[in-house]
């Protein structure tokens, strides 16, 4: 399997704007995968119609161009599984209220 905490730990630098939360805390992030010459994300949102999608995506990419010697970065948003707020981290719920 990849090592891929430090590919998590450069996503954490990419924030949701309207919450404020980082998209790994936020649970956003379901698979990271380095290849010899790219690297592939699978994520979501955490609404089908969000209108920042453009945004979060462009960040993904970005942050892990600066931080990689890769150029190749495949986002896949999925639906499927649908996010929820359990699947943030107790950070993210403490931030945002959650107890």
């Amino acid at each position: 399997m990849e090592q891929t905490s430090h590919l998590l730990e450069h996503l954490k630098e990419v924030y949701d704007p309207e919450l404020g939360v980082n998209i790994v805390d936020l649970g956003l992030v379901y698979e990271v995968k380095e290849e010899p010459e790219r690297i592939q994300v699978r994520m979501t949102l955490t609404t089908p119609g969000c209108p920042l999608h453009d945004t979060i995506v462009g960040a993904v990419k970005w942050v892990l161009q600066e931080n990689t010697d890769k150029t190749d970065i495949d986002v896949q948003i999925v639906w499927e599984p649908q996010w929820s707020p359990q699947l943030m981290s107790r950070e993210a719920k403490e931030m945002l209220g959650y107890f």
